[in-house]
């Protein structure tokens, strides 16, 4: 490859690299753990939508009432699990009256599962804020007060936050890190407080406030009934309808583990990606900017190394390298992900973006994503 065409490349890696730095170092100022405040909150109903989830739904539930600093009562979901889900949730219920179990009516027509589960869960909450928790999601005792308040004082009808994750195989820490790296180096979140775009609304399906009167007003779950991500939906319908949206720091907030493994990262971030990334307009601009900015800079310094590099060039795209691996770490360490992922991230970029190609074209081939069970189409809509 001609040297002036591998000088263009690390110009175009360095400032593909230098837009998410940027970003990064605005948005980790601004992304902060919310503080509870004294004062009356009202009932906060945190909602778990459970299927097959025996392993861990003890330790969630046990981790939600251990809720301070604000009235709650906890709901859990069960969605025709055939596991000992729901033995575990009515033996807890037994010496907690702040405890439900509620069963799913079989799923509708129509209808993603979650979705389905939520949206019960909702019409049998009495809470004024509903707390939306993924069964994997343990909470801190400050998590639900801290979310209210914060709801509070920025007059907003949801908001969310990306629980600290948890990663305890390579496959993981491949893929998981990726969910803050995009949300925090790519989202303008001062344009997002400063606009009610729907485009701009964000937030993470594990962990995610709603106020009542918002919820109803929207539709709630069923106006997304046929989706996948609610993290996407949910924020840009509340902002269609006049409702602001916002996001903070939740690694102090909440732990998940997401996956156990690389096959169940792969299908998990396969499961909604058509609802993100994955469409035919947007993935060619995100595969350009990952790239460029994340791929690109490894592969100039590995050429560099093999079989060298002009002076301009191997300074540039070691420049880049160096910026694109700064943003992680920053981001990495303030969301006190594993520092061991730091390295990783070029491959991870890798198996992001294939990921991503990966659904869009079996999406073309009209296949299906399968999630505990079920079978959805990949149009999403």
């Amino acid at each position: 490859m001609a040297d002036p065409l591998l000088l263009v490349l690390a110009i175009l890696a360095l400032a593909a690299a230098l837009l998410p730095a940027v970003l990064a170092a605005m948005n980790l100022t601004l992304l902060r753990t919310p503080e509870p405040e004294a004062g009356e909150a009202g009932l906060v109903s945190i909602l778990i939508p459970a299927r097959n989830e025996a392993g861990h739904i003890a330790e969630t539930v046990r981790a939600a009432l251990a809720s301070v600093g604000v009235a709650i009562e906890v709901l859990v979901g069960d969605d025709h699990s055939t596991d000992a889900t729901a033995a575990i949730v009515s033996g807890l219920a037994l010496a907690e009256p702040r405890l439900r179990l509620v069963p799913v009516p079989p799923l509708p027509e129509g209808w993603t599962g979650k979705n389905h589960a939520c949206a019960h869960l909702a019409g049998e909450a009495r809470g004024a804020h509903l707390l939306f928790v993924d069964a994997d999601v343990r909470l801190k005792p400050i998590a639900a007060a801290g979310l209210v308040a914060h709801a509070r004082r920025s007059g907003s009808g949801l908001v969310s936050a990306v629980p600290r994750q948890v990663m305890g195989t390579l496959g993981e820490k491949l893929t998981v890190p990726m969910i803050n790296f995009l949300l925090v180096g790519y989202l303008p979140v001062a344009m997002m407080r400063a606009s009610m775009r729907p485009a701009l609304g964000a937030a993470c399906g594990q962990m995610l406030l709603i106020g009542r009167d918002a919820y109803a007003a929207v539709g709630g779950h069923g106006a997304i009934r046929r989706f996948l991500h609610d993290g996407v939906k949910l924020p840009r319908l509340l902002r269609a309808a006049g409702h602001r949206t916002d996001l903070v720091a939740g690694h102090a907030l909440a732990d998940c583990r997401m996956y156990t493994g690389f096959s169940q990262c792969w299908a998990g971030f396969s499961k909604n990606a058509h609802e993100g990334m994955a469409t035919p307009v947007a993935l060619p601009v995100w595969t350009a900017l990952l790239g460029l900015g994340h791929v690109m800079p490894a592969l100039l310094v590995l050429a560099g190394l093999l079989v060298g590099l002009s002076g301009a060039t191997w300074f540039l795209a070691l420049a880049a390298l160096a910026v694109s691996l700064a943003t992680r770490a920053a981001i990495t360490l303030v969301t006190d992900e594993p520092a061991a992922t730091i390295p990783l991230h070029p491959a991870a970029v890798v198996v992001a973006l294939a990921i991503q190609w990966n659904v869009l074209l079996r999406r073309k081939r009209a296949g299906a994503a399968v999630w505990k069970g079920r079978s959805y189409p990949t149009g999403g809509a």
